[in-house]
């Protein structure tokens, strides 16, 4: 008897970006960091010792318009822009952050070790929040709440400053102008928030573009944890519904099937 087929989970669509870009998390000088980073104890050692959080740079990158080197550390109130062909991965607290090249970012919050504002100027961003109240990713033309996740946001300068963002698990209140989504996703629930209205919305579904899943499993697994699939032991179609395929068995965590929603979230007045 042959084996039932399962289900492709084919890469993402590219848009301005390269596959080295998503390869990111394969390099071996990353692999080795990320070791010794886990090894040296995460997140809460660093802190304790005064260590740098970075895991890994890559290329020119600024801090507060000054080069960053491997040593220092990164905290909230300070911006942090890359260069062409540059990437910057590190932790803050218990949430950890890979910015792509050519990006822009700042980090806000009232305590040092716990970024309670993600604000992207441009280019893109992936990461993996813990839970925490009054935690948000602010866009040009959107403002995600988030409440622990993993989280995908690109600005396309190119387009007017269009938003990209993904909820790629968790729950995720988004907001673009008077319009308001809450995206409950447990693999990849996607939006476009438009600088002016296409077809009336200002929130637009979208597929799933430029970020894969493993680069949300090696951000996880930077503050110990796992991705929602990784729970569930399976993936879904990355259509950007934010759903599973449930057609076979599989041992999830209790409450992971009621967290799918309908495609697209709910979406309010």
């Amino acid at each position: 008897m042959s084996r039932p087929t399962p289900p492709s989970h084919p890469h993402p669509q590219l848009l301005g970006r390269t596959e080295d870009e998503l390869r990111w998390h394969q390099r071996r000088s990353l692999l080795q960091a990320a070791a010794l980073w886990a090894a040296a104890g995460g997140w809460p050692t660093a802190q304790a010792q005064s260590r740098s959080n970075i895991v890994e740079l890559r290329g020119d990158v600024l801090r507060n318009g000054k080069a960053l080197t491997p040593q220092d550390p990164i905290a909230t109130g300070d911006r942090i822009e890359t260069g062409p062909g540059a990437t910057a991965v590190f932790a803050v607290g218990s949430s950890a952050f890979m910015l792509r090249q050519n990006t822009q970012v700042v980090l806000e919050g009232e305590e040092p070790t716990t970024v309670r504002l993600l604000r992207l100027l441009t280019g893109a961003v992936a990461s993996v929040w813990g839970k925490g109240p009054d935690r948000q990713v602010v866009m040009p033309t959107l403002t995600a709440g988030i409440r622990g996740t993993g989280v995908y946001a690109e600005v396309f300068p190119q387009q007017d400053l269009r938003s990209y963002f993904c909820n790629c698990y968790g729950t995720v209140d988004l907001s673009a102008g008077s319009e308001r989504v809450v995206s409950q996703s447990v693999y990849h629930q996607s939006f476009w928030a438009e600088p002016a209205p296409r077809n009336g919305r200002l929130l637009t579904p979208a597929g799933a573009i430029n970020h894969t899943d493993e680069e949300l499993e090696f951000l996880a697994s930077l503050i110990s944890q796992r991705t929602a699939w990784q729970i569930a032991g399976r993936k879904g179609t990355k259509d950007g519904s934010g759903q599973m395929d449930y057609s076979a068995p599989a041992t999830a965590a209790p409450g992971a099937r009621r967290a799918a929603q309908p495609p697209y979230g709910e979406y309010g007045p």
